[in-house]
């Protein structure tokens, strides 16, 4: 059996139920196991967030950025825990020392550097780090409640 090292679309949408407008991670790559892994989102302007934030110019939200890692960081662990079509869920507990240091706008293609912290049960802690061409854009830490019932 070969193990898994990247998730592209189809892969992450049998993994996480998130789905238009709010699927925020185009692909996920360099997983290991439920470790670490980069996911990225290509930032368009045809994102409804960009009709109100901010019209004239458009700045992606800090919390869809969070939640962007949020989704990534399922996906990793959804690949690292053979998840793959179980229905599992990934609900948020906390976001601790965000940072937001760089705008992201249309055009951006969004690199999010995941690190798990603490994992392996019910509860997980989770690092990540946000960047557009290698500049720091967010960084948080998060935790999330991994729920393996399958969703009603």
């Amino acid at each position: 059996m070969t193990e898994t090292t990247s998730a592209d679309i189809g892969l992450i949408q049998r993994i996480i139920p998130h789905r238009y407008p709010f699927l925020l991670v185009d692909r996920v790559e360099e997983i290991d196991g439920w470790n670490s892994a980069v996911g990225f989102k290509n930032v368009t302007m045809n994102e409804p967030q960009f009709q109100g934030h901010f019209p004239g110019n458009p700045i992606m939200p800090g919390v869809t950025i969070i939640e962007a890692m949020a989704q990534a960081a399922a996906v990793m662990v959804g690949v690292g825990m053979n998840l793959v079509d179980t229905g599992f869920l990934v609900y948020f507990m906390s976001i601790d020392g965000a940072k937001f240091r760089r705008k992201v706008i249309p055009g951006d293609v969004l690199a999010m550097r995941i690190t798990t912290r603490r994992g392996g049960g019910k509860v997980w802690k989770f690092h990540g780090r946000a960047e557009v061409g290698g500049e720091l854009a967010c960084e948080a830490e998060f935790s999330a409640m991994i729920d393996l019932n399958k969703a009603a």
